[in-house]
């Protein structure tokens, strides 16, 4: 029971990764929160999760939109009315929003993106940060996505809002680490999940025939595995991983848990972290470092 215990918010829980890592904070003996804006799915999606609890009074669910900060300064109420406080966030919530090129996008769902993506994550850190740091204890933990790292043709809002929010979460473990709260991001890997979904339906011409051709082929093979990026998220909620903070860590690529071992290097370096790559890096000796 790695988080027996542990007070714990996550958004978008009602389906997919949210859902799983859900099930496997329950299982570990945490008491959560679940968020999401599918009032019947979150009900569903609740009812699943008590089945693994420690007790009926370890589950709570809300209907909440995390772009309005209203609705999440409402579930960190909730969760300080119940339990006393928070010891855990996870920002899951997120969508796709617009595919096809940039300028054929409608910019209302373009905003919309950003507002669940990364404003979202804001909105539900600003909420959450205040309690933490009262108590001098807490672990935040973003869930990232492909666009953080790289370029994503036909997904413009769905790459800059992933890549502001880890951006977002790498300033704030700055300013949060003297008082005692982590804060790091998951890439989880490419899931089969509803936003596979959207993918293919939306079909070639609108997301590009190589990303269509590889989500196919991701669809066909089961993709990464959710359990295991359930299972970096209990990590990083665990004491397990102490003085870990500022990262973006892969679920699949990652030899995660041998981090604790590797505390003095994460401590001292760039790793796992977003930054400017310089020709000198890639064999070339003109440019600037």
């Amino acid at each position: 029971m790695k988080l027996q215990g542990a007070r714990a918010l996550i958004t978008g829980a009602n389906q997919g990764l949210g859902l799983v890592v859900a099930k496997a904070f329950a299982a570990q003996g945490a008491r959560v929160l679940l968020c999401a804006r599918d009032g019947e799915r979150l009900r569903t999606a609740a009812t699943e999760v008590a089945a693994l609890a420690a007790s009926k009074d370890a589950v709570r669910s809300r209907v909440a939109d995390v772009s309005r900060a209203e609705d999440c300064q409402a579930l960190v109420d909730e969760a300080h009315a119940a339990w006393g406080g928070l010891d855990v966030c996870v920002a899951n919530a997120g969508i796709y929003g617009p595919l096809g090129p940039f300028e054929t996008n409608d910019m209302d769902h373009w905003v919309e993106a950003l507002n669940v993506n990364l404003l979202g994550v804001v909105h539900t850190c600003r909420a959450v940060v205040p309690g933490m740091k009262a108590a001098r204890k807490g672990r935040i933990i973003v869930l990232g996505g492909g666009g953080a790292t790289k370029g994503m043709p036909n997904f413009s809002a769905y790459a800059a809002s992933k890549a502001g929010a880890v951006r977002f979460a790498e300033t704030i473990a700055m300013e949060l680490e003297p008082s005692g709260v982590s804060v790091n991001v998951v890439a989880p890997g490419a899931l089969n999940t509803r936003l596979l979904d959207e993918v293919l339906t939306a079909g070639a011409d609108k997301v590009g025939a190589d990303f269509h051709a590889r989500s196919r082929k991701q669809q066909a093979s089961g993709g990464d595995s959710p359990e295991r990026a359930a299972a970096l998220c209990v990590f990083l909620a665990s004491p397990a991983s102490d003085g870990i903070t500022g990262k973006l860590i892969s679920a699949r690529w990652d030899p995660w848990e041998e981090l604790p071992a590797r505390l003095h290097d994460l401590r001292r370096t760039d790793v796992y972290t977003l930054r400017r790559i310089v020709p000198a890096e890639r064999g070339m000796t003109w440019g600037g470092s």
